[in-house]
This record gives structure tokens, sequence and C-alpha cells, in this order.
């Protein structure tokens, strides 16, 4: 059996390159330039619960989320906050998230008891309790945010994940440090506030209307969705109205609008500044690295496993994220199955069913020939190359030893097996390969000799008989060659008889051989236990032998005679 083996390289990558990058904010958006105003930092209220929570992939491995000191993982199982069970603690007013004045118009408020009194976490303001569960009605079941159902925690979760507190306010970033760079979150956060993000309004369509998203159908009086930065003649069904790039419902309807598409503040954000996926934080420094198509503070091209920096290093990607030489052999390269060493990223590691060689040990345990692109077979947890596996395990031909090689046909019968040269028919000595044959005693006979030397052939025709043959006499015939010797009807399952050795169908026989019924004419022929009288050389059919006038039967009884006819005693008196 040959090994099929596997090839890795580690995924080396090349140096990570850092550039200088213009990253120098510049206020266009939809609504073009603007002019920033004096502008003061809000005040937003985030109540997010995440020390200690469980991680959602680990389980018990984890013993909850411990903050690492600047990436966005947890330092216990390095894997993502927003993996774990992070919740909000309280009641969550998204103007208060976001920093804004709650809305003194009351249509444009709704309170927390009116909320949770209707039964859910969120509710569109402006509307009635009917209006409420005609809109809940249309979102898919597992993002209702009805009171302790899914969609509950699904509300959360979205909050936590399309505001990202580090994007609202610059009190949760960790990355900003000089005046230049405090200066263009400002400018970010005004112009966002300002020009791109509002919250949706619902209602009622006051005409046929277009869903700006699936393209159907919006019925006058309908319940709709608005986006005011985009402007009257743009809607959407309560379920369309998602962010483009993630598609996941605009939370609490919270949008920003950018080339004329709804996004998430998230993914907004990662519109105009990159997103250092290590820390989550938008990147407003002058200066920052990409690598593996991703945007990193300078600082923050890290080891995934020890915090190394990896700018101008080699480093290898495990599960996309970054490992510094040292760390993937630690954690992840193979130990060799030859010398017990780990099987380093400048070396291909060959694989077959979870055991590992480097390519310089894939050697066979018996010759030592390298095994690299050459067929193999595993045998007692060792590698043999085939010649070495075929002369010590290989199964072996009964014809001629030798043993049954990679890629050979191998033909058995009744617990041997030979080669396929070596299948032969034991007369001409000649390949069976996949043509029939008769077995004889142990051995194999191919048809043509078989019918030429062993098969019964037909008294007859001297035809070989290979099926429905018919035995007389200790000789075999064809059942179409077994006839009557005058008229040539086949004799199978028919009455037949012989005569000098030549057999004859009842009729024939009848006509050419029996004696002949004085009274009917017909003949005697004797089949099914035919009886019959005979009396000087004359002979009746038993049921023939009666009186001529009375016609009652003679058999066994006394008779006259009268000019050859049979009479019985009373007829012949009178």
């Amino acid at each position: 059996m040959a090994g099929v083996l596997e090839e890795d390289w580690g995924a080396l990558h090349a140096l990570g390159t850092s550039e200088v990058v213009d990253n120098t904010f510049i206020g266009q958006h939809d609504g073009g330039d603007t002019p920033l105003p004096n502008y003061t930092e809000p005040d937003i209220i985030v109540h997010e619960v995440d020390e200690g929570q469980p991680c959602l992939n680990c389980g018990e491995r984890c013993s909850g989320f411990t903050q690492h000191k600047w990436r966005n993982t947890c330092s216990v199982c390095k894997c993502l906050r927003e993996r774990h069970d992070i919740y909000n603690e309280n009641f969550v007013n998204i103007r208060d998230r976001l920093g804004w004045k709650r809305n003194d118009d009351p249509s444009a408020q709704v309170s927390k008891d009116r909320t949770l009194r209707e039964g859910y976490t969120w509710i569109p303001p402006g509307l009635s309790s009917d209006q409420i569960e005609e809109y809940m009605e249309q979102l898919p079941n597992h993002k209702i945010p009805l009171v302790g159902r899914p969609g509950e925690r699904y509300r959360d979760v979205q909050i936590i994940r399309q505001l990202p507190k580090q994007d609202l306010s610059m009190e949760y970033c960790k990355m900003i440090h000089s005046s230049v760079e405090k200066k263009e979150y400002d400018i970010f956060r005004e112009l966002r506030d300002s020009i791109a993000m509002d919250i949706g309004i619902v209602q009622e369509a006051p005409s046929l209307s277009s869903c700006d998203q699936c393209k159907g159908e919006i019925e006058s009086t309908d319940l709709a969705v608005y986006a005011p930065k985009l402007g009257v003649e743009m809607c959407w069904h309560p379920a369309c109205f998602v962010c483009c790039q993630c598609e996941e419902l605009l939370v609490d309807l919270v949008y920003c609008s950018h080339t004329k598409k709804l996004f998430c503040e998230r993914h907004y954000a990662e519109q105009i500044r990159p997103r250092c996926p290590a820390c989550d934080e938008l990147i407003f420094s002058g200066e920052y690295t990409k690598a593996m198509d991703e945007n990193y503070h300078k600082d923050h091209l890290a080891c995934h496993n020890c915090d190394k920096k990896l700018v101008a290093c080699r480093y290898i990607v495990k599960d996309e994220n970054p490992h510094c030489i040292p760390c993937y052999q630690e954690l992840y390269a193979h130990n060799c199955e030859e010398c017990k060493k780990p099987i380093g990223p400048d070396y291909k590691d060959l694989s077959y069913k979870d055991r590992h060689w480097h390519e310089f040990c894939f050697k066979c345990c018996e010759c030592q020939n390298s095994l690299v692109d050459q067929p193999f077979a595993p045998k007692n947890d060792n590698i043999y190359c085939s010649d070495c596996h075929d002369k010590n395990f290989a199964a072996r031909c009964d014809g001629c030893g030798e043993p049954f090689r990679g890629g050979m046909k191998k033909f058995e019968y009744k617990g041997k097996q030979w080669h396929e040269e070596c299948f032969v028919c034991m007369v001409c000595k000649q390949p069976i390969r996949n043509k029939s044959f008769i077995p004889r005693d142990n051995d194999a006979v191919c048809v043509p000799c078989y019918e030429e030397q062993f098969a019964q052939k037909c008294s007859k025709c001297n035809g070989v008989i290979n099926k429905g043959g018919v035995a007389y006499k200790n000789q075999p015939w064809h059942r179409e060659c077994f006839t009557c010797t005058k008229c040539n009807k086949e004799l199978a399952k028919e009455k037949f008889t012989s005569k000098d050795d030549q057999p004859y169908c009842a009729d024939c026989y009848g006509e050419l051989f029996a004696k002949k019924c004085c009274r009917c004419s017909k003949a005697i022929t004797g089949f099914g236990g035919t009886k019959f009288i005979s009396f000087e050389d004359r002979h009746w059919h038993s049921d023939c032998f009666v009186c001529y006038k009375c016609n009652n039967s003679m058999v066994g009884k006394g008779f006259l005679m009268n000019e050859g006819d049979i009479l019985c005693p009373e007829c012949g008196r009178n």
C-alpha cells in the first residue's frame, strides 16, 4: 500500500514592513466641507460588564475575561473580548451611549417604563402598541428584543459591537496620546455626529414605495423606516434596515450614511479611518504598519503569544494571528518521528496520518533511502520503500512465488492467488486473465481446452454439450439432436421407444413395427401398459376384443370364431 504524503511550509511570511502613511483626516463627507465649531467632548454612558465573564469559545478552560494590557483580547485564553459573555449592566438608552441629549419631543422618545411594559428592551418611538407589534413581527424571531428571549441578548451584543465605546469617547481610547491625535479624533467624531450619524424613524408610508434594500414594495400605510440623513425619498422594510457591510440590523435604528449607503458606526468609521485589529481602535497617528492586508498601530504588529514586536522580523500566521518564530515552534511545530526534534519553519514538514518528518529524515527504515517523492508503505509503525516492503511483507504468488508489487493485478481462487501472467490454463498454459474458465480439481481450464478434452459431446453431431443435454443408454445428446429416427421430432419430454438401438416416437414406432388390431386396425404399441389379445396370429386391443354382434367383452371368456369374427357363445348359437 502506498502512503499519501502532505507537505507544509509553515506559511512563512516575509519581513513585516512599516510604511509612513499620510493619515491626516480630511473633512470631506456626503455633505461636503463643514467648518468645525468649538467642540466639547460629550459624556457617554457605558456600563459594559466584561471582567471575569466566561469565554464562549473555551468554556471552563478560561477562568474568565481578563483584559490584555493593550490588545482587545483576554490575557487568559487570548480569545477576542467579543467572544466572551459581555453584557450591558443597565437598561440602555441609545442616546445616552452616543452622548447625545435626549429629545424633548415626547413623540421622538420612549421611557424605560413604557418599553418594559410593552415587554421589550427597546421599541421605536412614536408608535402605538399595535404598531409596535406590527413592527416587531417583521423582524427575524431571534432578533426581536423581547425581555428574557434570545433577541434581548442579540441587541446587547450588537450595541457593544456596532457602537464600540472607543469610537464614541476618547475616554476609552488607549492609543491616543499626542495633541495631534486628539485633535484628529475630535474632528472625526464631530463630523461623524453632525454629518453622517443619526437615528432612523419608523412611520407609516404615505404612498406606495420601494424598499431601498430588497427593492420590494412598501404599500401605503405600511410601516417603513426612514433615514433623515438620506432624504425622505428612501425607505426600508423594518427587517431590511441593515448595515451594508455586516448585514446586521442597525441596532436601535442608529445608522451612518456614507456614499448613499447605510453603515453601522463601526463599519462607517472604518471607511474613514483604518482600524487596528489588535486593539480594535481607530488609528489617528500619522504612521502605522501595514501587514497581512491589515493596518496596525506601529507597535501592535506583535506576536500573538509573547507580544514581541514583529516589525522587520520574520513571523508565521497561524489561525489568522502572527507568531514569532520561537513561539510558533513551541506552540505549533511538530516533532520529527525520526530525530525527535521540532520541524522549524525553514524546513518542509512531511506528514502522513498525524506523523511528521523533516524532509531529510523521511527515509526507508531498512535501506535508508530517501522516500521524498517516492512510493512508500507503512508497517508496524515503520516506513518502508516499496521494494523493502514487498520483500518483507507483500503477499506472494502461488504460481511463481514472487511478491505482488504495487499496481499489479491479483487473481484469487479457492484461497490461492496469482499474478496475472501466472494464472494459466492447466492444459495450454496460456494466461486466462479476465476470460471465463472451468475449475477442474484445484486447477483452472480455459473454455477451449475444456471443450476439447473434458466436455461431453453429443452422440449425434459430436458437438460440445454446454447445457440442456439428454442422456439415453449412457450416451449424451443435445436436446435438439435427440429426435425420432423417422420423422426427426424432438423426443425430449415425449414418449418414445427404440428399435435396433434407434429411437422412435410413438407414432412412427407404431406405424413401422407395431402389431395391428384386427378390430380397429390401429397399432398395438404397448405404451402406457396397453393390454392386447393374440389368437392364431391375430391381435386385438383388450378393449377391442368384443363380440361382433352384441359388443360384449370376450376378455377372459370363451368365444367362437365365425369367418374371422369373434362371437360370444350365445350369439354363436343364434
